[in-house]
């Protein structure tokens, strides 16, 4: 598992490992006190606005060995809470986004946050995040910060390294784009502290395991772009904010517009 500081690490190391690995776990991006108010908010969030909704993927099913799971997640946190605005814009994420495309310009594509829920909290099967909302040029990334620990036993997400450089996969799109056939031995898990950020693109094939512990597993996903890679498709179009400068400027004039 490859690890950097967000402090002591330079752009090109951090595009050189991403360019090799498909991503890059970045620790301490945030301090421990951050992430643990962070954590307060989104588990505050998720209390207020009691949605009810349960994103858990149908091919998950299998991962859980048939038992039942749980997920509570939230989109757009940033329009319910300053807080999150304020991360969207921090430098330290935006720097390291940079980085890894390999431009100053970074553009929202969308977030959501996550709470795997203590004992039963839900998996999600090997995919690639390309399926729901592909680019020309490839040049969309996540970055999913950690507001508390994330060992294994607590679901954690787990990476295949290089396995973005065969490109997009053939996905079934049954009970959600996931991939069936994938060696689940080449999926390392990326056991994370509070304040870390996991950033990988959407061509990385990723996975996470059941909330097995008796905490809950809670992350904020950022997905991001080059605004100057077009989508190819107006899929997952409708979020929030989408089209939104976090850094540089948008030399295309497009935003959000598909």
């Amino acid at each position: 598992m490859t690890t950097l500081s967000s402090t002591h690490t330079d752009p090109d190391t951090l595009a050189d490992t991403y360019d090799e690995q498909g991503y890059v776990l970045v620790k301490g991006l945030l301090s421990p006190e951050e992430a643990a108010e962070h954590r307060a908010r989104s588990h505050e969030l998720i209390a207020a606005l009691d949605r009810g909704d349960d994103p858990t993927w149908d091919a998950a099913s299998e991962i859980a060995m048939g038992r039942a799971t749980s997920l509570q997640h939230l989109h757009d946190a940033q329009f319910y809470d300053a807080a999150f605005t304020r991360l969207l814009t921090d430098p330290r994420f935006t720097d390291v986004a940079a980085a890894v495309l390999r431009t100053p310009n970074v553009q929202l594509h969308h977030t959501k946050m996550f709470i795997k829920p203590p004992e039963n909290g839900s998996p999600f099967p090997p995919h690639q995040d390309h399926p729901f909302f592909p680019h020309t040029h490839h040049r969309v990334a996540a970055a999913i910060f950690h507001f508390d620990d994330a060992p294994d036993v607590k679901g954690c997400v787990r990476i295949a390294p290089g396995s973005h450089r065969a490109g997009p996969r053939e996905h079934d799109p049954q009970g959600s784009h996931h991939l069936p056939d994938f060696p689940l031995e080449e999926l390392v898990p990326m056991e994370a502290e509070a304040g870390d950020v996991l950033f990988f693109t959407y061509l990385t094939v990723h996975s996470s395991g059941v909330n097995l512990s008796d905490e809950a597993r809670t992350t904020w996903l950022v997905q991001f772009r080059d605004p100057a890679d077009p989508p190819l498709t107006d899929q997952h179009t409708h979020s929030l904010g989408q089209g939104l400068m976090l850094a540089g400027t948008d030399p295309t004039g497009r935003a959000g517009r598909a």
